[in-house]
């Protein structure tokens, strides 16, 4: 194909290079275009597994790989590192933050969610969400170095409240997150500390709704509830935060004196969905034909958490990533269909159920009809994980260490990186970190 066939080719704009827009890239791999990927990463993150790097169990580059790398023999595609920030539907033009344009004949939004504070946005100072690599490792900052203050730290009540953690929301995320920790704290870290019991570290889940899970079978919600309960998780049902604080939430009527909070309660579409000119919904998602395209704009679809599409029962469907799996193939094969002068195929959303984990043999699972709970349904999480994971290298690397840390109880990845928080640095006010009887280091 020579550098002329190749520009008279139907330009192809993706943006996102998350699941939805990955494998919308990848099906397009033998049609007669020119693809452009933008992405403001790198890489390509597997963000179900993102919560086991925010609790030390996992290392970032175990879950992502390089975008070009993944790409690199599919030669229809070129790899952009930017931010699109506008599109100009009528000029068929899409402005990135750097000032560079692009134009296109399709363009596929993949740009997902982002966190949701209901109105409250000043509380993302206080309670991290969980969406990216650099959230993950900043949780992970400050769970690992409450443990640390806490050693050092001779007021007892200042070391509860190091040593609580709260957690907003209690699906998935939540739900995985609360175990993790609760895991770490009882039966990783006990023998590394001498001055604090890391037992007794108090965890709590908070979600507004009757139930944890509140979107899987009311007896899978029960079974992840009891299996929290067993590693010693709080888990508060039907109670909303009404304001969180640098070292505080109120969760109901009562004030909860905590120094790490973290967000797990709900997700906003990117805005960029906002720039197409048609109405979104309440999450900012876009509304989507069967097709995947929007309304007024054929050539342009949207797919993965950015759409807000129904299933063909009259439901929404889920933003997981099976879904945006099955939505880019779906945009990737009716553009070629375009391509080929056929007509497109509407959505058929293939429900594979859905996985929780809890801790060490503790997991949840509907497939179809089919409840499992317990070590059976950790194995299928496993297993299912280990597949969606790209690249031999890391299924291979994250196999090898859940099978270590099964055996010994032993997670290798309890790095503290970056600054320490303000937060934490002066986690007994003006007086400093530490005892009273610890004297400051001097710099130098």
């Amino acid at each position: 194909m020579t550098e002329n066939d190749s520009s008279e080719r139907p330009h192809v704009v993706i943006v996102g290079g998350g699941f939805a827009g990955l494998y919308c890239a990848r099906s397009l791999r033998k049609a007669p275009v020119r693809i452009t990927l933008i992405d403001r990463r790198n890489f390509h993150l597997f963000q179900p597994l993102l919560y086991q790097v925010a609790t030390a169990s996992l290392s970032p580059a175990d879950i992502a790989s390089p975008i070009r790398g993944i790409l690199r023999r599919q030669e229809n595609v070129q790899v952009w590192l930017g931010e699109v920030v506008d599109v100009d539907p009528e000029a068929r033009t899409v402005h990135l933050a750097d000032g560079a344009s692009v134009r296109f004949d399709y363009l596929v939004l993949a740009t997902g969610a982002t966190h949701a504070y209901f109105g409250h946005e000043e509380w993302a100072e206080h309670a991290p969400g969980l969406k990216t690599v650099d959230d993950a490792t900043a949780i992970r900052r400050r769970f690992l170095l409450a443990f640390e203050v806490a050693e050092r730290e001779a007021d007892p009540q200042v070391q509860e409240r190091l040593l609580t953690f709260v957690i907003v929301g209690g699906g998935p995320t939540g739900v995985e997150l609360a175990g993790a920790m609760a895991e770490i704290a009882r039966r990783v870290m006990p023998t590394d500390f001498r001055s604090i019991d890391t037992t007794s570290s108090r965890i709590l889940l908070l979600e507004g709704q009757d139930r944890v899970l509140p979107t899987y079978p009311p007896k899978l919600s029960l079974k992840a509830r009891e299996q929290l309960e067993g590693l010693g998780v709080e888990v508060r049902t039907g109670t909303f935060v009404t304001d969180i604080g640098e070292d505080y939430v109120v969760a109901g009527e009562e004030r909860i004196a905590a120094s790490n909070v973290f967000w797990a309660a709900g997700v906003a579409a990117s805005k960029l969905g906002s720039r197409l000119g048609v109405e979104t919904d309440t999450a900012g998602r876009v509304p989507v034909h069967p097709d995947g395209s929007v309304e007024g704009l054929p050539n342009i679809f949207v797919v993965g958490d950015l759409a807000q599409m129904e299933d063909g029962e009259g439901r929404d469907v889920p933003g997981i990533a099976p879904a945006a799996i099955q939505m880019g193939k779906h945009a990737g094969r009716n553009l070629a269909r375009d391509l080929r002068g056929q007509a497109r195929d509407p959505f058929r959303y293939l429900d594979k159920g859905d996985l929780a984990t809890i801790g060490r043999a503790a997991a949840v699972a509907r497939l179809g009809r089919l409840k499992l709970s317990g070590f059976v349904a950790w194995i299928l999480w496993i297993f299912v994980h280990i597949l969606y994971l790209i690249g031999f290298r890391n299924r291979a690397l994250v196999l090898l260490q859940w099978g270590w840390a099964y055996l010994t109880y032993h997670w290798g990845i309890r790095l503290i990186t970056g600054d320490p928080p303000v937060r934490l640095q002066r986690a007994r006010g003006a007086e400093g970190v530490g005892s009273d009887d610890a004297p400051a280091k001097e710099d130098g």
